[in-house]
């Protein structure tokens, strides 16, 4: 099994503990996703975000109807939290979520380390649509927030 990772940072001019909150209230899932992925949770819905909270979707993928079951296996209030797929598309699917004060804002940085199924035939569907897939869901995610937040003035975002 190949393991992939993606990683991706962003500078957003607001205070880590508004971030993070926006981040772990689950309703915000569908507002950070774009509208191709026919993203919906399936309730009930979570009312917090814990070590420990299972939260379950329905999203449409190449026409395909998929569910997805993810575990947040670790929370550190204002600071970090992983979600881990139980059930869905990937072999696996690791996602570390990091929020770092900085002057003036937050660092979110964002760890994903993923597998796919099927061996030979997984490694070419990440070379041929997985990872621009996944790309195109973290540049949508990208945008959101920084229509949401607003963005670092040129020259303050951290190197």
């Amino acid at each position: 099994m190949h393991l992939y990772t993606l990683e991706r940072s962003q500078t957003l001019p607001r205070p880590a503990s508004e971030v993070f909150a926006f981040f772990t209230e689950p309703r915000n899932l569908e507002v950070m996703t774009p509208a191709f992925l026919r993203f919906r949770i399936v309730p009930p819905i979570p009312e917090e975000m814990r070590a420990g909270t299972v939260i379950d979707y329905r999203l449409g993928l190449f026409g395909l109807p998929l569910r997805w079951r993810s575990l947040i296996a670790e929370l550190e209030p204002g600071r970090r939290f992983i979600d881990v797929q139980v059930r869905g598309p990937y072999a696996s699917w690791h996602h570390l979520h990091e929020f770092v004060e900085v002057p003036g804002g937050t660092l979110v940085r964002d760890s994903v380390r993923y597998s796919l199924p099927l061996g030979p035939f997984g490694r070419l569907a990440h070379v041929m649509f997985v990872r621009r897939t996944l790309e195109r869901i973290f540049d949508y995610r990208s945008a959101k927030l920084v229509e949401l937040f607003g963005s670092m003035p040129p020259g303050e975002t951290p190197g």
